[in-house]
């Protein structure tokens, strides 16, 4: 069903939902018949709340496709990720407040390391301080393009945003990425003849980039990936009425809940604080409950340990979301989720095409009585596999937002 045919079916009600999303939460065994990190994780909450859910697991774009966390996100808000494609660019300077034009090219950076050959032997730097980040960003603002204004702005750790405006200007680009290490960073090139120039001037700014950043080891050079311009999506509000929130520390996810319309608030601080850990983004869910009917919770911490490759830190922050159910649950949501974006199994120290793990709790679903929260768990649920998209279908129906379909 299309999402303007949904639009047709939807109703007001003021009932909650929250949106409990654990980065990269599916995962993988590190032996052979052994347990997942969410299986691995003591989580008694969950376990005694899955009792009560609707379990299954979901794909977030596709059987056996590989999501980016853009795709796997919009999913989760509803959108079908095969139709709304946005590039990483573009949700990095909008989760920093940029204000991106519709003409603007962005790209999302990573700073890395490079040996004496020019070949990457770490695609992150090594998660440099964000102070460092804001720094060399300084520094890379000294390039200059022919006829176009360069922006070159920092976001967290390792990442940062390019921005490239002027006329004429094009996002259909390769990135320069390779995904692994031990080669060198790839050119870019234009996938349509009109883009030919603005492959021309990306590559200036990496080859100037590349003498600034030489002595700076470990982050001595710099990958560019998800060249994109601004698009335009139909709101959480435009299509059904919500009234949305987003809560998360990640700019890159601030920047996906602003094109679906929702309010991103600021994190209340706990006294002597960071405004980032789980504590308080649960904190600040509850000090904005009742001016919402539909809140976005992230958690980044799994799929960080799920790209590091460690196993255990990824299965202490399970552990930890775990600890903070009760006071989701204290404030009474009518639907809540939790579930993950995409996999990221520690031991593949990458997102993956695992199908993830799946809750669905509200008065209104049928409970599977399955009391675990885990991939073998939800496989049994009685929501089976399915796309990712429609679980926010469930999510409205169990809310009451979503008339019939049909005499």
């Amino acid at each position: 069903m299309d999402i303007e045919t949904l639009k047709e079916l939807v109703v007001d009600s003021p009932a909650k939902i929250v949106l409990l999303v654990m980065d990269g939460l599916g995962g993988l065994a590190q032996q052979p018949g052994g347990k997942t990190e969410l299986e691995t994780a003591r989580t008694p909450n969950l376990d005694a709340l899955a009792a009560q859910s609707s379990l299954g697991l979901i794909n977030p774009v596709a059987t056996g496709i590989t999501p980016g966390s853009g795709p796997g996100h919009l999913g989760l808000f509803g959108y079908d990720p095969m139709k709304y494609l946005i590039g990483r660019g573009v949700l990095e300077a909008l989760g920093i407040g940029f204000d991106l034009k519709d003409s603007d090219v962005a790209a999302r950076g990573n700073f890395c390391s490079v040996d004496e050959q020019g070949l990457v032997t770490d695609r992150r730097a090594g998660r440099i301080s964000t102070d460092t980040c804001v720094k060399l960003c300084q520094e890379l603002r000294q390039i200059t393009l022919p006829g176009v204004e360069v922006f070159v702005e920092p976001v967290k750790e390792h990442r940062f945003v390019l921005v490239l405006r002027g006329a004429g200007l094009s996002d259909h680009l390769t990135e320069t990425d390779p995904q692994r290490l031990g080669v060198a960073p790839l050119p870019v090139e234009a996938t349509k003849p009109e883009a030919q120039r603005t492959a021309d001037l990306v590559n200036n700014f990496i080859s100037q980039a590349r003498r600034i950043l030489a002595p700076h080891h470990p982050a001595n050079m710099l990958l560019l990936r998800g060249f994109a311009q601004h698009p335009h999506l139909p709101t959480l509000q435009q299509l059904y009425g919500l009234h949305p929130a987003a809560i998360a520390v990640y700019p890159m996810y601030k920047g996906l809940a602003t094109l679906a319309g929702m309010d991103i608030l600021p994190i209340v601080k706990a006294e002597g604080g960071s405004g980032q850990t789980i504590a308080e983004e649960i904190q600040t869910l509850a000090a904005n409950y009742d001016r919402y009917t539909f809140f976005f919770l992230h958690v980044k911490g799994t799929d960080s340990a799920g790209e590091d490759g460690d196993f255990a830190r990824k299965v202490s922050v399970i552990e930890e979301v775990d600890r903070h159910i009760p006071e989701v649950l204290a404030l009474k949501p009518d639907v809540l989720i939790v579930t993950g974006d995409h996999s990221t199994p520690a031991v593949l120290k990458s997102h993956s095409w695992h199908p993830v793990p799946f809750l669905l709790a509200s008065r209104n679903t049928r409970a599977d009585g399955i009391a675990e929260f885990g991939e073998h768990a939800c496989a049994r649920g009685s929501l089976g596999t399915f796309p990712a998209r429609e679980g926010l279908l469930l999510a409205l129906a169990c809310a009451g937002r979503l008339t019939k379909f049909g005499a």
